[in-house]
């Protein structure tokens, strides 16, 4: 592994950081907030337009950049620093690398170049709260996760030739807004049962789409009713799997590919979140003074930053590998060491730890909602709730590498 950046890299983080931060101040993200798509169109075409962000890890035979998977994963460093709400994580890090290992040449061709010019937004559409599940963070994919061939979750049936949806998914990120629905959903009834991947545009006729309250107003959920909805299947059941189409076997094993490196995505959020939110802290405690000095020369508080710091240290390390692991080898469409839950694990704590000290060390302010610091908090916590918690995070991968199996052996 090579810890340095390429210049590439080093200047589309550089850049980003820049227009996020003229264009995605305070001000700026609340206002973003209160819109009815939850983020600001106005920036996310100019992330577009002039940084090909929904594009980087798109091929440029599908009109996007090329680049590799962990350009994404670190420019999410910068995404994060701002809280900046954005379709990046639904459209290109969930929804996009599924259209790209799965879909036939025709929907590649149809919904990429798109997705890369940023005129289209898309979601991963899973019944909650089976997210983390599906993409295998916290567990084995088997079980109800799309429904189980009972009622509940979504149901796909055949009726004369075309697919037919019916069902309810919630907490559906940017649902609410995306132009095209990647939805999972069971089909085969109880006896045949296994859970496919289709694609529903968001205009379809019956349905119905609402915008949930969530506790991360950042990251927009939706609830979504699908009541007779026309569908594509993604791929063909079948196929070969090389630009016709994938086999039924492959949805899961695409699934956990895109999981792994949405966590490290996501990890590199959360570590640009908190290295924010302890700058903040850092500035404030330089400023307030008490008893007749600043509150950043008491050694305890000192202590306490530090041990922030140190944490955020390891995670940064901890995502960095995991952003080089999952999308420097092959990425979702290929083989590779799956690093990417351990990596959110440790960011997701550092995250919560240091939006906590920063609501604490502000004092009372630090509790009040006209400050940012439980805008952190909020991220760590909301985070957590959908692709974890951090002990099943953990708790998993270390099932996943047998772990528990090797130490019973050694004794």
């Amino acid at each position: 592994m090579d810890p340095g950046f390429t210049a590439e890299q080093d200047g589309i983080r550089r850049t980003l950081r820049e227009l996020l931060h003229k264009r995605c101040g305070p001000e700026e993200l609340r206002a973003a907030l209160d819109t009815p798509g939850g983020h600001d169109p106005a920036l996310w075409t100019v992330l577009a337009e002039q940084l090909g962000l929904p594009g980087l890890a798109i091929p440029e035979a599908y009109g996007g950049v090329g680049c590799p998977l962990t350009d994404l994963a670190l420019a999410a460093e910068e995404t994060g620093r701002a809280l900046a709400p954005s379709p990046l994580l639904a459209t290109s890090v969930l929804a996009a690398p599924l259209i790209l290992a799965l879909g036939t040449d025709a929907q590649r061709a149809d919904l990429l170049p798109r997705i890369s010019d940023g005129t289209l937004t898309a979601a991963l559409a899973v019944p909650a709260p089976a997210l983390a599940t599906a993409l295998a963070l916290t567990g084995p994919q088997g079980g109800d996760w799309a429904g189980g061939g009972r009622a509940g979750g979504i149901q796909a049936r055949r009726v004369q030739g075309v697919w037919r949806l019916y069902g309810e998914a919630a907490q559906v990120l940017d649902g609410h807004s995306a132009g095209s629905l990647v939805v999972a959903a069971h089909t085969g009834g109880y006896v045949r049962s296994r859970a496919l991947l289709f694609v529903v545009a968001g205009d379809a006729a019956g349905l119905v789409r609402t915008r949930q309250t969530a506790l991360d107003a950042t990251r927009p959920q939706a609830r979504l009713q699908l009541r007779d909805v026309r569908a594509e299947l993604l791929g063909n059941v079948g196929g070969s799997g090389s630009g016709s189409g994938s086999e039924e076997s492959d949805v899961p094993a695409a699934l956990a590919r895109v999981g792994d490196f949405a966590a490290a995505f996501l990890a590199c959020e959360a570590v640009g979140a908190a290295d924010r939110a302890l700058e903040r802290t850092v500035e404030y405690l330089g400023q307030r003074e008490q008893f007749g000095r600043v509150i950043g020369s008491f050694q305890a508080v000192q202590h306490r930053l530090a041990d922030v710091y140190v944490q955020l240290q390891a995670a940064r390390s901890a995502a960095y590998y995991a952003a080089w692991a999952t999308g420097g080898r092959g990425g979702v469409g290929g083989p590779g060491e799956r690093v990417g839950g351990l990596a959110l694990a440790q960011a997701l704590e550092a995250l919560w730890r240091a939006a906590a000290e920063g609501i604490q060390l502000h004092g009372g302010i630090g509790f009040t909602w006209e400050h940012e610091a439980h805008l952190f908090f909020k991220r760590a916590t909301g985070d957590g709730l959908l692709f974890g918690p951090v002990h099943r995070l953990r708790a998993h991968a270390a099932e996943e590498a047998r772990l528990f199996e090797r130490a019973e052996v050694s004794v």
